[in-house]
């Protein structure tokens, strides 16, 4: 057992982190998809800081472009970045007795991919965790931001394509991760769903994040997408995991109550089943800022979080863009939680 709790991401956040996109795969081979990257994230980031401090990690090449999309009150913090997943590479802040604490996963490339690299951002965690004034607590385990969801009351959802790939942690077993995300952000009930959804398994995908197909709204209550067209692969990972959710239970021993958000009806795209997920959402102070996909449901997607998140601004952003580059708005955002007041760090630094 650890003094550590990750608390939940509706719970208060001092700030939130992001990093700018930089690796090919991301930034595209052509002007103009570079362009759409640098577009879409400058739109989520600005989005967010309307309504929380915002940092955002930088590599030198990338600040000039940085710097005239941004809103100006976003501190950018000069370093070298393989890629703008800030999410899996960032670190996982949690409270205890000592304040802030910050959880330094190992990071090697969603389970050391081919076309990933990963030099830099696999101590890309060390800036927000220096930077914020947080307690460091290194795991040994290949972990990211993206793989789990918790309620902040010690109750976790993971998959078992992530934690026990054998890219990332050969030969682990649950008893093991189950250990270590206990002493390092205080799971005390893990929840272990068998998989993600079928294109974040395919080549360019993280090999199922729990981030795009389930999270907590609350205590007890769980968002899961929904595929109800059943020529899509998802449609029997949808009823696969409803039906697991529904017979679990979280920390306190509490049945789980499951609320469904809807696919986008668009199935496919060039390269295949399209993973469109409007789970992936962040929520920050006061808003959730939120997937749109140019599509139908994204009206129903709305009132669904409306509903989950009551009191918060709903903002949607188009997020096409950051699936056809592997993720969504959550995958590139990671919250700093606020501290009480009694044994709050030193405030973050603001350079520029």
């Amino acid at each position: 057992m650890t003094d550590w709790q990750m608390p939940a991401e509706t719970d208060p956040h001092e700030a939130t982190w992001m990093a700018w996109p930089s690796a090919v795969y991301t930034l595209g081979g052509s002007d103009a998809e570079a362009d759409e990257a640098r577009t879409t994230w400058a739109a989520v980031a600005n989005a967010i800081a309307e309504y929380e401090p915002l940092h955002l990690l930088v590599p030198p090449r990338e600040l000039a472009e940085a710097r005239r999309r941004l809103s100006a009150d976003i501190a950018l913090y000069d370093v070298p970045l393989d890629d703008g997943w800030y999410r899996d590479s960032g670190p996982t802040f949690v409270l205890g007795p000592d304040g802030l604490g910050a959880v330094n996963w190992v990071f090697n490339g969603w389970g050391a991919q081919a076309w990933a690299s990963w030099e830099y951002d696999a101590v890309a965690s060390l800036v927000a965790t220096d930077e914020s004034g947080a307690h460091r607590i290194d795991s040994a385990m290949v972990n990211e931001g993206g793989g789990i969801h918790t309620d902040g009351v010690g109750t976790f959802l993971v998959t078992e394509t992530v934690q026990l790939d054998p890219g990332r942690n050969p030969g682990w077993t649950h008893a093991r991760v189950e250990e270590e995300l206990s002493r390092t952000v205080g799971a005390r009930k893990v929840i272990w769903l068998p998989r993600g959804l079928t294109r974040d398994g395919e080549r360019y995908g993280t090999r199922g994040h729990v981030d795009i197909v389930a999270t907590f709204s609350a205590p007890g209550r769980i968002l899961l997408h929904e595929q109800r067209d059943d020529a899509h692969p998802d449609a029997a990972i949808s009823r696969e995991l409803a039906a697991l959710l529904r017979e679990e239970s979280d920390a306190e021993g509490k049945p789980l109550e499951v609320t469904y958000l809807p696919a986008p009806t668009v199935l496919r795209d060039a390269e295949g089943w399209v993973d469109y997920s409007y789970v992936n959402h962040y929520v920050a102070n006061g808003a959730v800022v939120a997937c749109a996909f140019d599509d139908p449901s994204d009206a129903e997607a709305r009132e669904v979080l409306a509903d989950a998140y009551p009191g918060r601004a709903v903002v949607q952003i188009d997020a096409r863009p950051l699936f056809a580059r592997g993720g969504g708005i959550h995958c590139i955002t990671q919250q700093q939680p606020a501290v009480p007041q009694s044994d709050k760090p030193v405030p973050i630094k603001e350079d520029s």
